[in-house]
């Protein structure tokens, strides 16, 4: 297992929370994701270790950045 966080660029609401965690979860293996409004992050736990290309690409998918 790894867990890994991530900070979102751009989240406002619990819409946008569902959004980003709902694209990051489709991401293969992952088998968590908890995010954060507040903090503005992202928290993944993955059966194998992460790409983070892939979740980028998940957080752009739901109209958002991650922070490089």
């Amino acid at each position: 297992m790894e867990t890994k966080s991530y900070t979102v660029i751009g989240m406002t609401c619990s819409h946008c929370v569902n959004s980003v965690g709902s694209e990051i979860g489709k991401i293969s293996g992952v088998r968590d994701v908890q995010v954060d409004l507040t903090n503005g992050t992202a928290t993944v736990t993955s059966d194998r270790p992460l790409d983070d290309a892939a979740v980028a690409a998940a957080v752009d998918e739901a109209g958002y950045e991650l922070a490089r």
